[in-house]
């Protein structure tokens, strides 16, 4: 039991560093002022192979790491709160979601169950991120931007930036799924 516990620590922490350094990687590519975030499929990985909570975790390093890496930079002035709280929420939300979804259905099919938790990840990041904005943030982009074209920037960067990272997550599936499976089996090996 305590050799379980010590891999799923070790297993956890480097899924942490995986994400940490993938976001800031990824803080360099930008599709107008919005990264692409390229940490989501280690987040449904890690969920997968270590539980709903896990997968939280995960999604809440994401958070921290957008915020260290500058990603916010943006939204801090105008809502420090409102920043923090959207950006950990949507990581959070994202990687306990997919982790809830893997679970339900993997018993049935594990290939089903990670492409459902690859497409809820992404649903639930840009989601949460689309409710933050305009809860947080709707004033000062329509008096930047005015309201039609807030509409139109807003809908149109943030729909292709949600295409693009749920592309990465469909074109990882089938490697998700081996990886899943020989972490698995790697995991099952060492307790006997």
């Amino acid at each position: 039991m305590k050799n379980t516990k010590t891999q799923k620590v070790v297993g956890i922490g480097l899924f942490t560093a995986i994400i940490v350094v993938l976001q800031l990687v990824a803080s360099v590519i930008k599709f107008g002022p919005f990264s692409i975030t390229l940490v989501l499929a280690p987040i449904v990985i890690g969920a997968a192979l270590y539980g709903i909570g896990a997968g939280a975790w995960l999604g809440l390093v994401f958070g921290a790491s957008v915020l260290i890496s500058g990603d916010a930079a943006v939204f801090l002035p105008i809502n420090p709160i409102g920043t923090v709280i959207t950006v950990l929420l949507k990581g959070l939300l994202a990687g306990l979601v997919a982790g809830a979804v893997y679970k339900a259905i993997e018993c049935r099919n594990k290939t089903v169950a990670v492409v459902c938790a690859g497409i809820a990840c992404p649903i639930v990041n840009t989601g949460i991120f689309i409710l933050g904005s305009y809860l947080f943030f709707k004033e000062w982009l329509v008096s930047v931007f005015g309201t039609t074209a807030f509409v139109t920037v807003f809908t149109g960067l943030v729909s292709i930036n949600f295409v693009i990272e749920l592309a990465i997550n469909m074109l990882l599936a089938s490697v998700i799924v081996r990886i899943i499976d020989i972490g698995k089996k790697q995991i099952k090996t060492k307790n006997k």
